[in-house]
């Protein structure tokens, strides 16, 4: 009897490093890990994981190790954190909003800053920065290893997606309780059209006509 895909999809994701960088091309390590055990996706995707990780999941998959495919990136030699220039920091929180392990601290119009402890080094927050005031750094020596991350990045990654969709939820159901829906607006337009239309036909009907020239054969009485 065969193993189910996703139960497969989880002991792949378990040999993941739990970035949730992206650069595998899928939207975290869980959609990656499932896209391998589907068939649809390389084990040779995942630059932070490298050849310790293709190796683990060649293993466990029961088929050849391949080299890195540089298309999604380069192996980096050591493990690194983001760091904030607060200085130059303006606090448009866009660097917050793409952290997708929460470890990044600060309110909108305030100074932001990385939790080194909890910075899985993605290097997501970079791109949407405005004024380039992030950079990556080595990760210091007195945190714990990026390996024994993992499973607390994978949590916090979880956590997020959850809290984010209870707020897409939260705003929709607002929208709702607020704003008439589009069908009812459209009805009362067109209700108010209507009685537009009509108080126009009844004001032309009760405008007396001066000036009218009579007309031949009915009011000559001549």
């Amino acid at each position: 009897m065969s193993t189910p895909v996703n139960s497969i999809a989880d002991r792949i994701d378990a040999l993941l490093p739990q970035t949730q960088c992206t650069r595998c091309g899928y939207d975290g390590c869980q959609p990656y890990a499932e896209a391998v055990a589907s068939g649809s996706a390389d084990i040779n995707q995942c630059p932070p994981g490298g050849a310790a990780t293709i190796a683990a999941l060649a293993q466990l998959l029961g088929v050849p190790p391949k080299p890195l495919n540089p298309v999604h990136g380069l192996e980096a030699e050591i493990a690194t954190v983001a760091v904030i220039d607060e200085t130059l920091c303006i606090g448009c929180f866009k660097c917050v909003l793409a952290c997708p392990v929460d470890a990044i601290l600060g309110a909108a119009k305030q100074m932001h800053t990385v939790i080194a402890a909890e910075c899985s080094g993605c290097e997501l927050c970079i791109p949407p920065c405005p004024v380039d005031c992030i950079l990556m750094a080595p990760r210091p020596a007195e945190l714990a290893a990026p390996a024994a991350m993992a499973g607390t990045w994978r949590q916090r990654h979880l956590a997020r997606k959850s809290r984010l969709g209870r707020e897409q939820q939260a705003r929709g159901a607002a929208r709702r309780r607020t704003a008439p829906s589009l069908q009812d607006k459209a009805g009362s337009i067109d209700i108010a059209a209507a009685i537009a239309r009509a108080r126009a036909r009844r004001n032309v009907a009760d405008t007396p006509v001066t000036g009218s020239r009579p007309i031949p054969g009915r009011d000559d009485k001549s």
